[in-house]
């Protein structure tokens, strides 16, 4: 379902009975479920892109796995699809091809769908006197009520 590499299909998120069903979070590789599943706060369900749009690499739509992700959002009953694509020019393509095909498909209208990003900006211990102007930019965005 979610194109993880694994010894069992489903593999061990996708039949594990306690998944909250409403969200699906997108990423590019199969290493990103285990940065997120050792993290322990994501309950929701994955899907894996195997790549990211990368015109310069000759990495098209079509090449990666996104008509599964759009059939599995036109069947299933998620609510939010959480996009954690890298912040390069790629992830950032990737995620702009995605949002603007489920609003011209009516997607997100007929399954009420919201669309998320991850939020980006400065890495907790880092600095501000060594962050560049879009890190901050974004950080300054991305600010949220104490």
């Amino acid at each position: 379902m979610c194109f993880n590499i694994s010894e069992s299909e489903p593999c061990y998120v996708c039949s594990d009975q306690s998944r909250e069903l409403e969200t699906l979070l997108v990423v590019e590789q199969p290493i990103d479920v285990l940065n997120f599943e050792r993290m322990g706060r994501y309950k929701g369900f994955y899907h894996i892109l195997h790549g990211r749009i990368d015109p310069l690499n000759n990495v098209g739509p079509d090449d990666i796995y996104l008509d599964q992700l759009f059939k599995r959002l036109l069947e299933g009953q998620y609510t939010e699809l959480i996009l954690a694509l890298n912040p390069d020019m790629e992830g950032e393509a990737t995620a702009m091809y995605i949002t603007k095909h489920l609003k011209d498909s009516k997607i997100v209208e007929k399954h009420k769908l919201i669309i998320t990003r991850l939020a980006n900006g400065l890495p907790v211990g880092s600095s501000i006197e060594f962050a560049d102007e879009i890190t901050l930019g974004r950080a300054l965005e991305g600010r949220r009520e104490l």
